[in-house]
């Protein structure tokens, strides 16, 4: 079992940064692929971005591309999501997901593994 616990979240304004960051541990890491998603007001929840332990195949929605960048930490197991010009739809519950299937293309398909999330709150 792989065990997620994101942190990082909190209020800011819009305009600002933040970078949110995912512990993973439990299980063998080796190979496994890690992804970003969120949940707003309204919204189903959507993958944002994803990447493998490895650092490879980093993918990203496009309305996130240029704003979002996703990256990890071997040393720390740790990915991360580093969020810039943030906006108010911005806002939401920003989930690490984790999966070991290589079966489908980035953001498509099951993740098996996910955190708690952290809430992420932007205002104008």
């Amino acid at each position: 079992q792989v065990q997620l616990v994101e942190s990082g979240g909190g209020l800011v304004q819009s305009g600002d940064s933040l970078r949110l960051s995912c512990a993973a541990s439990g299980g063998t890491l080796s190979n496994i692929a890690m992804a970003w998603f969120r949940q707003t007001t309204g919204q189903e929840r959507e993958g944002i971005a994803h990447i493998r332990w490895s650092g490879g195949y980093p993918a990203y929605i496009d309305s996130m591309k240029g704003r979002f960048t996703i990256s990890r930490d071997h040393a720390n197991n740790t990915v991360y999501l580093q969020m810039n010009n943030l906006k108010p739809e911005d806002t939401g519950v920003y989930y690490c997901a984790a999966r070991r299937s290589h079966q489908y293309r980035p953001l498509v398909g099951p993740y098996d593994y996910w955190g708690p999330g952290t809430q992420v709150t932007v205002s104008s």
